[in-house]
């Protein structure tokens, strides 16, 4: 259950992101302007990608902000959270 879990959470925000490049390619175009941020962004920030597509077309203003941080929170979390997990198991 917990590989599933990671699983999901690792590749569930990749595969919504090629689903909707899928559908909407001129939003990532409008949103990122060259292809290699959208790349680099899917690769190593997936959760922080999905919120600025979401939120870029009127400009991040307000609450907005909230939004990113929540993304980037998100991947920090799934980054870390296999560490945070297996902390009994390290010795030292």
């Amino acid at each position: 259950m917990c590989c599933m879990l990671t699983t999901l959470v690792l590749l569930g925000p990749r595969l919504a992101i090629l689903v909707w490049w899928l559908f909407n390619p001129a939003r990532f175009a409008l949103a990122f302007g060259s292809w290699i941020w959208a790349i680099l962004g899917t690769i190593f920030l997936p959760w922080t990608t999905l919120a600025y597509l979401l939120i870029f077309r009127g400009g991040i203003v307000g609450l907005d902000w909230l939004w990113l941080g929540l993304g980037i929170l998100a991947d920090i979390a799934s980054y870390s959270g296999g560490g945070w997990g297996n902390r009994d198991r390290l010795r030292g």
